[in-house]
């Protein structure tokens, strides 16, 4: 096989699929690599898991684990007829109801018109949309407009290695989070939490887990990210303590509950890991249990009624819509009776309380690779996709190859050549390099953030120095 380094952009291009059956190719890579399994959601259910449209490359945050290239502030924001090329090619190659991350760099930079029409259009195109955000700027009316123009879901990206003023830790950033579930309380939105998991923050996943299933009632997604070594963050060795297989352990600490991240695959469970677990009680008073723990059953579930569109946003109406696809299925109904009676055997008294109401979370393990040990594997069997101006490409290898493609030039449909670099002179040496070192002196302090920027500093420190000497 040719080395990952001597592709051309567009040799990493997965093909794109007959528009009859948009997961063939990721089908093939699936059976290939032993992971066509009863459980597999990938291509049953969904052609993709998702694909990530980056809106900017700009950030009001300077993060120690941040996958942007060390040029990315020095970029322009790419034009709106691109993104809106992108999002078509989206939907020509996955199909109506595709997840489409509205991401960055932090999107909400992007003129406020340009991000009311990206989630317009993509709702226009039949997709769905995502706003991945710090959620600085996410005021509660930025989130109102949005949702009336389409936005499916909110996901806000908190924890300790954003660096935010005033927050020392995991729990003080609490504070954070309760503001932004109330922000997008009662919009009409599902809420996610994304995780950034490193050394400093690992032991408190099981504070962390406790918290998004008491809060619940809006939150219906937490995701953990593992560190890894890609981008511009100055975080490089991750400890080998951080894993999957810890992970798991301290989401079940904090859910209370043991959960099957086993039941279904989303892709590679290398890369993703999923568990689902229902609640009864509000508050302090919350209690979990696996929803997941029949595994078998779940699968048979999902396979049979992989043609349901279930609606994201609305709980009631998504459990209502799976509901009436098991009931017009006379066997599988007859499971389901048998599987929903072991479940409640499981929760006990916790059953009576569920009378009264019950709610449901999701947790998500995502452990992307390091930008240098890229797993021709893992990247076949992709589902977490990057919309490039070539084509749809896994996200672990767009982030190596992040500056091969965004400092590339696009042609619009005028005839016009958009450059990303705009009017800032590069230097010869810069061209084709995330050196930070390079980096550091090439561009003004303002356009650095992660290592080239320590090490501007320290370059504007020793000079200093030596001036005073």
């Amino acid at each position: 096989m040719q080395a990952l380094s001597a592709l051309e952009p567009t040799q990493r291009i997965r093909p794109r699929d007959a528009s009859n059956d948009r997961g063939a190719s990721l089908r093939e890579s699936l059976k290939q690599h032993g992971l066509w399994l009863p459980n597999q959601t990938a291509t049953r259910r969904w052609p993709i898991g998702c694909v990530s449209l980056e809106i900017t490359q700009r950030c009001n945050l300077d993060c120690t684990l941040c996958y942007l290239s060390e040029h990315s502030e020095a970029v322009g924001d790419i034009p709106l007829e691109e993104l809106f090329r992108r999002i078509d090619m989206i939907g020509e190659w996955y199909g109506p109801n595709t997840d489409v991350q509205i991401s960055g760099g932090e999107p909400t930079l992007r003129a406020q018109d340009d991000l009311f029409a990206i989630v317009e259009y993509i709702k226009q195109k039949g997709l769905r949309s995502s706003l991945f955000t710090n959620g600085i700027r996410a005021t509660r009316a930025l989130l109102q407009a949005l949702a009336e123009r389409g936005l499916t879901d909110v996901a806000f990206h908190v924890d300790i290695t954003q660096e935010r003023r005033g927050y020392d830790d995991e729990a003080s950033l609490n504070a954070i989070r309760r503001e932004y579930i109330e922000r997008a309380r009662g919009l009409g939105i599902s809420v996610i939490f994304n995780t950034s998991i490193c050394d400093e923050n690992m032991s408190d996943v099981p504070m962390l887990a406790r918290f998004f299933t008491k809060n619940n009632d809006v939150v219906r997604f937490a995701s953990f990210q593992l560190q890894a070594a890609t981008g511009r963050g100055v975080l490089r060795e991750c400890a080998s303590e951080i894993n999957q297989p810890n992970i798991v352990k301290l989401i079940e600490e904090g859910a209370g509950t043991t959960l099957n991240f086993d039941a279904l695959y989303g892709g590679n469970p290398k890369c993703n890991r999923y568990a689902t677990a229902i609640t009864v009680g509000r508050g302090e008073s919350t209690r979990a249990h696996d929803l997941l723990h029949d595994g078998e059953f779940i699968a048979r579930v999902m396979r049979e009624t992989a043609d349901v569109t279930i609606e994201r946003g609305n709980p009631i109406k998504a459990v209502a819509s799976v509901v009436r696809a098991i009931l017009a299925r006379p066997a599988l109904t007859l499971a389901g009776v048998h599987a929903l009676a072991r479940l409640l055997w499981r929760m006990k008294f916790d059953a009576f309380r569920a009378l009264r109401g019950v709610n449901k979370i999701s947790f998500f393990i995502h452990n992307f690779m390091d930008a240098s040990a890229l797993e021709q594997e893992r990247l076949d069997t992709c589902v977490f996709m990057a919309a490039t101006q070539h084509g749809p490409m896994p996200m672990c290898e767009y982030n190596a190859i992040r500056d091969q493609l965004m400092l590339q030039t696009i042609t619009l449909s005028n005839g016009d050549v958009w450059n990303p670099r705009g009017s800032r002179a590069l230097k010869a040496t810069d061209s084709a390099t995330s050196e930070p070192a390079i980096v550091a002196r090439v561009y003004p302090i303002k356009f650095l953030k992660g290592r080239s920027r320590q090490i501007a500093a320290n370059l504007r420190r020793h000079a200093n120095e030596n001036k005073t000497a």
